[in-house]
């Protein structure tokens, strides 16, 4: 069994968790969030805070509680805090615009890409880049990995969208003789 499954996990002030059966639901200042729990795995709430537990003896049980125990911790840590995932771009005319829930961008190819914002998720441009930042990890992490993915950052130049602090390993290019 996980280690950080163990303890419990203390509630922040301002946040309200409310397990059931089938589902637990995290309120805060910043929103709610809900996670469906599959059957191996119970919510109790105890003094000491949140207390995630395994239901039966199976190998599955046993890896999923560590599992929802994060899932539980990063959601109390989003509707207090929320998290951003930031973006940068590098190439000659590559660039983006936020009009609202939409972002537009120019990737060098024939035409402009817009990427629908999912509710939630808010974007800023700044000189450094783009930061997507949210409530929910899961959705902000996914929509940073497909605006990554529409032009990853190639191995001979380096052009394309990466995340801040990511290194891209050079290539070599041709030799000349």
């Amino acid at each position: 069994m996980s280690r950080l499954a163990k303890r419990p996990i203390a509630i922040p002030s301002g946040v309200e968790v409310n397990p059931s059966d089938v589902a637990v639901s995290v309120k805060g200042p910043n929103g709610t969030l809900t996670k469906e729990l599959p059957r191996e795995v119970q919510i109790s709430i105890t003094p000491e805070g949140v207390l995630v537990e395994k239901r039966g003896n199976s190998l599955v049980s046993r890896a999923l509680v560590g599992t929802y125990a994060s899932h539980v911790r990063n959601m109390m840590e989003g509707v207090t805090k929320g998290f951003t995932k930031k973006l940068g771009i590098e190439g000659v005319g590559f660039k983006w615009d936020v009009q609202g829930d939409t972002l537009n961008l120019a990737l060098g190819f024939s035409h402009p890409v817009k990427v629908q914002l999912p509710p939630g998720v808010k974007a800023s441009i700044d000189k450094t880049g783009l930061t997507l930042s949210g409530f929910d990890k899961e959705v902000v992490g996914q929509i940073a990995a497909n605006i990554r993915a529409l032009k990853v950052p190639e191995p001979y130049k380096g052009k394309g969208i990466r995340y801040e602090g990511e290194v891209v390993r050079r290539k070599q290019g041709k030799k000349t003789a």
